[in-house]
């Protein structure tokens, strides 16, 4: 099962001290496991008999626990700590420590009730997360906050600072164990594409590289009048409109090239692609890649022009972040004397359901006219509609060692721009200072973007867990994991 389609699995460490009322753990922990199931996530947690009160406070606890968690590490997305009272600062970060995860942590401490401060009912877990989070800093474990300091477990406030925290632990995961396809070699006029391989392995992505002449053999090898030949033929001519004008020997093209990717794809588990689309494949094929790209985004496969590895890996992390099907654009034009909007376009590969509407399907247009219309079916073309949006970049700094990207959200707008194939007119608040970043820090020229809003989890996954480097768009500074990270 594809990562974006997996249940999310949370451990569960729920905190008591003996100085306080121990029922509240144990109602603590019934409100939270009831809370997950109910909103749709799997659990691990020791069974409520295995320790006094079922929660975790003493060091024979925590050793526990971190057996348990070992046990099913491979299921563990991310733990949840809860502090239904002050919670043992020693038992959540042993707990932590000897399990060795290596997942995101939140930390969520429950509210008191200003009536219920006696000695029987008073919780002071308000004061517990200070001591559990220093000590998580102490350790070097990066953790998650809630969105407000104390809240009660059955909140629909902390629903959705669990609904937030899964897209992260679904972000970190993914990225740490990526695998994408280089298919072809990137173009040789485009050294911005270059990257450094080894940079992304240390941080869990693995390149698949394969020879593009092996993906065009095997297109080629495809018998036209097979089934699966034929179903895929069907898929394209309902995924978009397809001018009357376009001969169907140039949509069977397409066809195959699409199950040739399709299978070397699934062959090698990828999760992402970047693609040699010009100009091998319209010499030697006589299509476009761009149709098949947009199809295997549509299906959460998203796909990179231009062999832009890097540039798929931030596709894929918004794919992660968001759950929406991402774009691969150009930073490409200004807009007249508007200095906040800009357009961004490529030919294009955009997943259908990222243009937001109806799309053609026709020829490239500035490729069409040196390599010939009738070597080009196989772009997806139309203006994006109107939403919310957010960018990611990232980029291999290979001169300084490290990955480094930048973030920030804007809008789709609908205003009109007479340009062909994918067209993206796009409002950035501070537009200027962020083409000044771009260029200034040595930033690609092309760019991942999805149709929802999602930096706030992309930063926490890059900024907190992954380390790397990044600039958030209309926020000063950088973020940065916490001392002890690695």
């Amino acid at each position: 099962m594809r990562l974006i389609e997996k249940q999310i699995t949370f451990g569960l460490i729920v905190g008591t001290r003996g100085f306080f009322n121990p029922k509240l753990a144990q109602e603590g922990r019934r409100q939270l496991v009831k809370k997950l199931q109910s909103l749709g996530y799997a659990s691990v947690i020791l069974p409520e008999k295995a320790t006094p009160n079922g929660a975790i406070e003493s060091l024979d606890d925590a050793r526990k626990c971190a057996a348990l968690f070992a046990e099913k590490r491979a299921d563990i997305d991310g733990v949840v700590v809860v502090l239904p009272n002050f919670g043992d600062e020693l038992g959540v970060v042993q707990a932590l420590d000897m399990a060795g995860l290596n997942v995101p942590v939140l930390v969520q401490a429950c509210d008191d009730d200003i009536d219920k401060v006696d000695v029987a009912s008073r919780r002071d877990a308000f004061c517990g997360k200070l001591s559990v989070c220093n000590n998580l800093y102490q350790y070097g474990i990066p953790f998650t906050d809630t969105a407000e300091h104390t809240c009660p477990i059955e909140s629909d406030l902390f629903s959705r600072d669990l609904h937030f925290f899964g897209r992260v632990c679904r972000t970190v995961r993914g990225l740490k164990s990526a695998r994408i396809g280089a298919i072809g070699a990137r173009p040789a006029a485009f050294q911005t594409v270059r990257f450094s391989e080894k940079l992304l392995q240390t941080a869990g992505v693995t390149v698949i590289p394969v020879d593009l002449s092996e993906i065009l053999a095997a297109a080629r090898a495809l018998d036209e009048q097979a089934e699966d030949v034929r179903r895929k033929l069907a898929e394209i001519k309902a995924y978009g409109t397809i001018p009357a004008s376009i001969p169907e020997e140039h949509v069977l093209r397409q066809a195959r090239l699409s199950l040739a990717v399709d299978a070397w794809m699934a062959e090698n588990e990828c999760d992402a692609s970047a693609i040699q689309c010009w100009t091998s494949v319209q010499e030697n094929l006589g299509c476009a890649a761009c149709l098949s790209m947009s199809m295997m985004g549509e299906r959460y496969l998203p796909s990179a022009c231009e062999v832009d590895v890097v540039g798929a890996v931030s596709m894929y992390a918004l794919l992660l972040a968001s759950g929406n099907a991402p774009g691969f654009l150009d930073w490409n034009n200004n807009y007249g004397e508007d200095r906040e909007k800009c357009v961004n376009t490529h030919c294009s590969n955009y997943p259908k359901s990222f243009m937001g509407r109806d799309v053609e399907i026709s020829a490239l247009d500035i490729l069409g006219e040196s390599l010939g219309r009738e070597n080009c079916f196989g772009a997806v073309k139309g203006h994006v509609a109107p939403g919310p949006m957010t960018f990611f970049r990232i980029s291999t700094d290979d001169p300084r060692g490290i990955v480094k990207s930048y973030l920030g959200e804007g809008e789709f707008t609908d205003d009109p721009f007479d340009m062909d194939g994918g067209i993206a007119v796009c409002r950035i608040a501070d537009l200027r200072g962020l083409l000044r970043h771009i260029c200034k820090n040595g930033f690609e020229h092309h760019v991942a973007m999805v149709r929802s809003r999602c930096a706030d989890v992309l930063e926490e996954a890059v900024g907190t867990y992954l380390g790397w480097e990044l600039y958030r768009h209309g926020r000063a500074g950088r973020s940065a994991p916490p001392p002890g990270h690695t």
